[in-house]
This record gives structure tokens, sequence and C-alpha cells, in this order.
């Protein structure tokens, strides 16, 4: 028998000291906790854990290295009605496991019941089904590594998934292919800065676990919103194959990016986890203390509140579920070096008890702590409860996937009407939702495609979902798309419908970089990628999924087209500006934003009003930037005119009077199907000077003289 010393109850977890294993586990309702050791050959050692304080059951062992597997077998009730669902015949993962080796093989045994006989207990042994904890190395050559720390009005974020993003990359060695170094393979990262990406945002790595049902059909969890280790890497990402290899492999990632100035965020799962409702799984969680970890129903026990649609939710009301979420939010930022968090159903984790509360416990720890507090927060600001759509109302230190702009936007381009007050309040930054709370632009996070929908291709090649392949009879994924197929179902040979799709592309990805507040980019819409209309992949782990760089050279006057307009916000701060526009006069004597009719005039209320207006120009004031630089030095800018005609039918538009600015250079123009020449070479135009705009296209200008500002 191995010798086990009483060891310390904190850090929670398996902590490697260099001499041997400190194992520590936090369990109110356990009355005796093993632990269980495994050699190469799955041979099982059981332990019990010596000494417990404060709930935390823990014990030392000398000479427990890096690479030992492990897990926990918890003893106490089985008592469903009243919440309790210890069984100690079920091998149990580690919550603070820092690395997990292997996946979950189901079987009839990882369930605390009987499929024939619910209500009669399984002790059937799941140890051989189940995924083993694995000790890490915490230490890693970081060399002169920095968080980047790039301000959010200068951040391009573009969303991505570790395995998709390089599983067809030409460039990518094979065995690199899906991984963590893939990913920071120098041709990736090289296309990423080509297109101005300042932050990568991760699709889930946390550990997940793909569902039964799933699984049953030969498909899988390919996005990975499923966790069931908030401190572990995904270990199906690594290229080494090798035990707890991920940790380190990931942090070489990080570490990657970062010499490349690009951020690493990570899209982060603590609403819910993979042991589902009461008839899932036993992994984890559950078998250690379910009322603790667990939203369970006050009226009988047995059942959990589910305000994710995934069976269960975690219970943020508990401290010791509180410890965990932040514990994680800190070993990833401190140990693995990421910038930010994007918080899926962020709602569900302001629940207090029914309601969605902007000041509960999860937001109070959040603002007081002072690592958290200091990376990126992004909400996914809505889950599937009652209440649950809270747009515009998180607290102010974070920022939000705004799904009004994306919505507002779509329906815009698509020529839907009465649209027109919306869309210019989201290209201006969202004050009506985030301007009385005190909150930034910045506090928008704006997207017209994300994982979840259609790409941006699909978004103008399809106006239902073709969700088939998911075994689902078509019915999974929201039917909400907002969508135009631009005159056919899918793919087309038609010239007219080829053209005006590209134009609706170019208009969306125009709008999305010159609107006020955070752009976020769909990995592959930068060169048309699909899912062939495919509205909800999640299950996809194929070419359905993955990114076509074959695309690249079809694609690559899209290409070019997204890498000029990324350069074009990155030069002109008037189209990032960190305050909102209020109207005032700048030292030129003209306000800092003006919206035009097409004749050249300033739109008037009754202009507004005009349920089937689709155009409009809007002056943008470069020498009327209020907020100061970043040594407190006055801003000035280029001033530029936007052009946007969403009708189906080309428009005249008249340029603006001389006190706008006396010439106009043409920078750019949607209706130009190449990538566009030298920005600064463009058709000089002067004031007043009448134009006809293609049908559902846009134009940027550029004031190319300007009167002295007055003194």
């Amino acid at each position: 028998m191995r010798e086990v010393w009483p060891g310390e109850p904190y850090p929670l977890g398996a902590t490697w000291d260099g001499v041997g294993t400190n194992f520590s586990v936090y369990s109110e309702v356990a009355e005796r906790v093993e632990l269980c050791l495994y050699d190469d050959e799955g041979a099982e050692t059981r332990l019990d854990l010596p000494e417990v304080d404060g709930f935390v059951w823990h014990g030392y062992l000398p000479g427990v290295m890096p690479g030992q597997r492990y897990g926990f077998r918890v003893h106490g009730p089985y008592e469903p009605d009243r919440g309790h669902r210890c069984n100690p015949a079920k091998l149990l993962l580690d919550p603070y496991g820092k690395a997990i080796e292997g996946s979950v093989r189901w079987n009839e045994s990882l369930f605390s019941y009987h499929f024939a006989d619910p209500g009669r207990l399984n002790v059937a042994d799941s140890a051989p089904y189940m995924p083993k904890n694995v000790v890490v190395n915490p230490f890693f050559e970081w060399g002169n590594d920095r968080p980047p720390r790039i301000p959010y009005h200068e951040t391009v974020i573009y969303e991505a998934h570790v395995r998709g993003l390089t599983m067809r990359h030409p460039q990518v060695p094979q065995e690199q292919r899906g991984t963590y170094a893939g990913l920071a393979h120098p041709a990736v990262i090289e296309h990423l800065r080509s297109i101005g990406v300042t932050a990568v945002e991760l699709m889930p790595v946390h550990q997940f676990v793909p569902e039964h049902a799933l699984v049953a059909r030969g498909l899988t969890n390919y996005w990975g919103y499923n966790t069931i280790a908030y401190l572990a890497p995904h270990n199906a990402y690594s290229s080494s194959g090798q035990r707890g290899e991920q940790v380190q492999e990931f942090k070489g990632m990080v570490r990657a990016l970062h010499e490349a100035g690009i951020e690493v965020i990570l899209d982060v799962v603590y609403n819910h986890t993979a042991e589902g409702d009461h008839m899932g799984p036993t992994l984890g969680f559950r078998g250690i203390d379910n009322v603790d970890y667990y939203r369970l129903r006050d009226e009988d026990r047995r059942y959990y509140l589910d305000y994710t649609g995934c069976g269960n939710s975690l219970n943020v009301r508990s401290p010791h579920a509180l410890q965990l979420i932040m514990d994680s939010l800190r070993y990833w930022v401190q140990e693995m070096h990421v910038d930010g968090f994007r918080f899926d159903l962020a709602s569900a984790l302001a629940r207090e008890l029914h309601d969605v509360d902007r000041l509960s416990a999860f937001f109070d720890l959040i603002q007081q702590d002072p690592v958290i507090s200091q990376v990126k927060l992004i909400a996914e600001p809505w889950d599937v409860g009652p209440g649950g759509y809270q747009v515009g109302n998180f607290p102010p230190l974070w920022t939000e996937w705004n799904g009004k702009y994306r919505d507002s936007v779509r329906d815009f381009w698509r020529g839907a009407s009465r649209t027109l007050p919306e869309f210019a309040s989201r290209l201006a930054g969202s004050s009506d939702l985030y301007a009385t709370s005190g909150r930034r632009p910045v506090a928008s996070i704006n997207f017209v495609t994300c994982h979840d929908g259609f790409t941006l291709t699909d978004l103008v090649s399809y106006n239902r979902k073709h969700n088939e392949a998911n075994g689902e009879g078509n019915r999974d994924g929201t039917d909400d798309n907002r969508s135009w197929n631009c005159g056919a179902e899918g793919p087309v040979e038609d010239l007219g419908i080829l053209r005006l799709r590209g134009r609706q592309r170019r208009n969306f990805l125009t709008t999305l970089f010159v609107s006020q507040g955070v752009p976020m980019l769909l990995a592959g819409d930068e060169f048309g990628r699909t899912q062939h209309g495919n509205n909800n992949a999640y299950c996809q782990d194929s070419e359905i999924s993955w990114t076509d760089w074959s695309l690249v050279r079809q694609e690559r006057e899209l290409l070019g087209f997204v890498r000029r307009l990324a350069e074009l916000r990155r030069r002109h701060p008037v189209f990032r500006r960190r305050r909102f526009f209020h109207g005032r006069k700048g030292r030129d004597g003209t306000r800092d934003i003006v919206w035009l009719t097409p004749s050249g005039a300033e739109m008037t209320d009754g202009d507004w009003q005009l349920g089937y207006a689709k155009s409009l120009g809007v002056f943008l004031n470069g020498e009327a930037i209020s907020e100061p630089g970043p040594r407190g030095e006055r801003i000035s800018d280029d001033s530029f005119l936007l052009l946007i005609n969403a009708h189906h039918e080309d428009l005249t538009f008249a340029l603006p009077g001389p006190e706008f600015g006396e010439r106009w250079r043409l920078v750019l123009d949607t209706a130009d199907e190449g990538p566009g020449g030298d920005p600064d070479a463009g058709e000089i135009l002067p004031a007043g000077a009448k134009i006809t705009m293609a049908d559902r296209s846009m134009r940027i200008l550029c004031c190319v003289a300007r009167e002295p500002a007055e003194e």
C-alpha cells in the first residue's frame, strides 16, 4: 500500500510540488472519499483520503509524479428524492482536474440506474468506461510572454473552432491539423494578421463529452458546449497524444499567438455540464455533491432546473460552485495566459432565484476580482429561461454579443421594411442599449454571423435551413434566419444571382467594419466558407464544418476586400470611437455625425418615419472625435461619407454641400467585384456631385480637402 500523508485542503485538485502530489476534493455530502490511482495496464489502487477540513477531503502521496492517472469514488447517500446521488461504484472525474486522458465510452455502467428498471440502483463499476484525470507538470517556459492587452476599440475578433480551422489547411502538417499546434502554425497566424485580427475567440476548449444520443447516431458534439472539466484543455485537440501534453501544447499556442500580437479569448460554458438531466450519466459533479453543484427543483429535488436547454444548470447560488467558476477563470488567466472569456448563455449565470439579476453574486465576484476584472469579458446575453434575453443589461465591465445588431443588419440588407432607424442605431454603436448605463460603444460586440447559424455565404444563398445531415428531420436549428437567397435556393450558375450574392457579402462585411463597436468575424467568412445551408452544425465533425482553405484561391477577391476593410478600420479612428456620437459641433463647426437623405439633405423626423426608406448617407466627422489619445492628445482623422442603398433599384445620390467637404475621393464600392485598387487613388468628386449607386450597394468616400479649423 502507498503511504498517504494528511496533505493540505488547498489548492483543490491534484497539485504536484516536485516531490509528490497533493489531492483535494470538496464534498459536503460525502461520508468517505477514495482516491483511485491507475497504472499503465489499467490496474486500480484505492486509497482513502485521510483528512477532511471544511468538507474538503485531502491527502498527500509522496512519489506520485506527473502523468499519474486518477479519479475519485465518493461514499454517501443515494437519495434522489433529497437530491443526493452518491454511488461509489462510479468513478468520478476531479472537478479541478487539469488534464484528462481518454474519453467516455458509453455503457450502462456509467448511469446510476438500470435502463430496464430506473428505480433500481446500478452498482456496476464504471471505471473501465471512464476517462481518467492526469497529474500535470505545471512548469512551462513562457520566455518573455506578455498579454497584448489590446484596447477594445482596436480589437477585431475572429471566432474559430480549434479543430475545424486547420483540418483542411494545406500548409499545416497532417499530424498537427485540428490541434492547438495547428492553430499556432505560422501560416495560420500570418493569415489572421493579414485580415487585421487582434483576438481569436475559440469555441469551447474545456474538456467536453459528446452526448450518448449523438454518438448512437454516429455523430458527435463537435462544437463542444458540453463541459465536464473546467480546468482541463480538451485532450482531442492535442497533436502529441502524450498523457497530459495538451496542457503544454495549449500554452505553446497561446505563446505563439501572443508573439504575433493576437489575444486568446475562450468561449466558456459555466451554465451547465455534460451530466445532463436526472436521467444522465454520473461522471463527476453529480456523484461528488449533486445538491451543491446543480440547481434542483424545490418542489421535487429529483429534477433539475434547466435554463440552458441541456438538462441542468450549474448552481451559482452555491459558494462552492461559484468558487469553482472563479478558480477556473483565474487558472486560465494566470497559468494558461489567456486574455478573456466569452460566457455562453451568460444570463443563466445571473439567475439568483428565477429572475435574471444583473447584480447577482456572480457579477459581484467578477467585479471585485483583481485578476478576472482586468481581462476581456464578453456575455452571450441570453438563455432559454423566462426573461433570459438581456441584451444591453449587463454590468459596466462587460461587453455583449449584440444579437440586435445581427438581426437589424440582416433585415436591412435583405430589404425588410421599417428597418432604417434601428439599422442607423446599430451602425452608430447601439447607444440605445448601452449609453444609459454608462457604457461605451465597445460594449457592443457586433457580428453578422457566428458559429450558431448560417455562414456569410449561406446567409445570402439560402432562405431555409438544410440540416438533414444532423439526423433530426431538419427540425433542429432556428427558422428565424433573416436570410435571403438572392433569387434561388443554394448553389446556382446564374451570373446575375452570383453577382448579387457577392455584393451582399461585401455589404455585410463593410457594414461590420465601419460600425462603431467591436467587429467579430466568423472564421472562413473572409473567403466564402459554406455549410451548404446547415445552420446548426453542432454535431458535424466533418467537411460540413471544417474550414475549406481551397476557397482562398477561388475567393481571392473577397479575401482582398476583407483585408482592405481591416486596413481602413485600423488606419481611421473615426470608425472605432471610444465614445458615442453626441451631435455637437467639432472644431470645424460641423457635427460629429450627420444623417443624410440620398438628395444630400439632412434627414428629418419625417424621413426617419418613412417605412419604405432603405437608403441613406452618413457623414462621419474626423475633426469632431471627442475622446483624447492615450497621452491626452487630441485625435483627428479624415472625414468620411457612407452612402448606403439597400433598395432593389439603382438610385441617384447627391453628395452634401461644401460645408461638409469640398472634394471627396471614392475609397470603396461594394458594387466593385474585385478587391479594389489603391484607396488613395480613387475617383475625386466635388461637393454636390450626383452619382448613381447600384442597387443593394454601399460606397465609402473620404474628404480630401477641408477648410482650416477655426481658432
